[in-house]
């Protein structure tokens, strides 16, 4: 079922580094980390030997970034007629899929696993909770996750890396402002409590806000598992339709 995983994954992830977009990317995602945290967030003002302000940043950055980062997946290989040559090597349409995928995420894995010099500093100046650091890294990438997920499904339905962009900010801007407090105040005006509570359940800063704090709870998890699942399916049905039509 998952033929082909593995070479187009390492197809892509290599395709990433023999352009100048990873380059731009990694150093456009380090950069405004660091203004984020250091300039807007105020760090050394804090005085406090914690990332918060850094994770409390990633939802912001990824509203963008990954985006960028997704839009390339499927209508680049549309525009340039090569997903036509993809689908018909022995690679299994899933494979496919989840091989992309793969590769951005381990790709958008590596961006944040270069901020690794601000968890040394934190330590060097203080004495950090680490298991709420890991916490929200593995948070962090989890959300990052989630949207490639959504990007991966809107750009296998477009050829236009620019519409998938756009579309791709628009839904994430949604999950977003999901847990926003005057979108709840609207529903609530009309709304059950249950309505409420499920508009709520998706907001991706709701449900980063606790990992970031540390809490690491099973409930986000299989929130994000679920989402990316559901997207890289409808990935599929999209890939699977373009196709045949």
């Amino acid at each position: 079922m998952m033929r082909g995983l593995l070479p187009v994954f390492r197809r892509e992830l290599s395709g990433y580094f023999i352009t100048p977009v990873a380059y731009v990317f990694i150093v456009i995602f380090l950069i405004l980390a660091g203004v984020f945290t250091f300039q807007m967030g105020q760090w050394y003002e804090a005085n406090q030997a914690d990332l918060r302000v850094f994770f409390n940043a990633h939802p912001w950055l990824y509203l963008f970034l990954i985006p960028a980062l997704s839009m390339r997946l499927w209508a680049e290989e549309r525009r340039g007629g090569t997903i036509e040559l993809l689908l018909t090597l022995p690679v299994s349409r899933a494979g496919a899929v989840l091989g992309k995928y793969l590769a951005a995420w381990a790709f958008a894995a590596l961006a944040l696993a270069l901020t690794f010099p601000l968890w040394i500093t934190v330590n060097v100046l203080g004495r950090p909770d680490n298991a709420a650091i890991v916490a929200g890294y593995l948070g962090s990438a989890m959300m990052a996750g989630g949207f490639l997920a959504i990007g991966a499904a809107v750009s296998a339905a477009t050829k236009s890396q620019i519409i998938a962009f756009i579309l791709t900010v628009m839904l994430c801007f949604g999950f977003l402002l999901a847990g926003f407090a005057p979108v709840l105040d609207f529903f609530r005006g009309w709304a059950p409590a249950f309505i409420v509570d499920t508009v709520a359940g998706f907001s991706f800063l709701t449900r980063f806000d606790g990992i970031a704090k540390g809490v690491l709870q099973l409930q986000d998890v299989v929130f994000f598992g679920s989402l990316i699942a559901a997207c890289l399916a409808a990935n599929l049905i999209i890939v699977e339709a373009k196709k045949a039509a």
